[in-house]
């Protein structure tokens, strides 16, 4: 009789915790947002200065490239001293997708500062940043390379084969 009673015990401390368990847990929540690559998060209360779509460089990273390729001139100043290595641009991308207002953010050296101003100011517009489907202008910071063929590798985007 005393072990009837002391499993009956048992059996209503171990269902009444676990009817409280289960009490204590809240309710499922929503999904989660899932990231993807490429792709910006959506935001609740996003800053007034944050654009939906970035800028984009017309042709994208590979005619970029190709840009700089064609227009940046290794200085002969630098050349001789053999100064490699990039200089940091920042300049602004205007709601018309002109670069405006280009400098310097690290410098390499005068001469290759020099060059890569020269070589902003060549730059064709690009697609501008866009908040709610209106054109915004947004500040870039774009790095421009400076080397001789022997010490500059460049990337070249990857080909897809079908």
């Amino acid at each position: 009789m005393k072990h009837l009673f002391f499993i009956f015990l048992a059996l209503g401390l171990t269902l009444g915790s676990a009817g409280r368990v289960q009490a204590q847990q809240p309710a499922p929540a929503q999904q989660p947002i899932v990231l993807k690559p490429g792709r910006m998060q959506a935001q609740a209360r996003p800053a007034a200065n944050r654009p939906d779509v970035p800028p984009q460089y017309v042709g994208g990273a590979p005619a970029l490239s190709r840009f700089f390729q064609e227009n940046v001139k290794y200085p002969e100043a630098a050349r001789v001293s053999k100064v490699t290595g990039t200089v940091l641009t920042s300049f602004t991308i205007s709601a018309e997708g002109r670069v405006t207002s280009p400098s310097v953010v690290k410098s390499l050296s005068p001469e290759c500062d020099a060059e890569a101003l020269r070589v902003l100011a060549l730059m064709p517009a690009w697609k501008p940043a866009t908040r709610k489907g209106q054109p915004v202008p947004i500040q870039v910071q774009l790095p421009v390379p400076f080397g001789d063929a022997s010490t500059l590798k460049v990337e070249q985007g990857k080909t897809k084969f079908e």
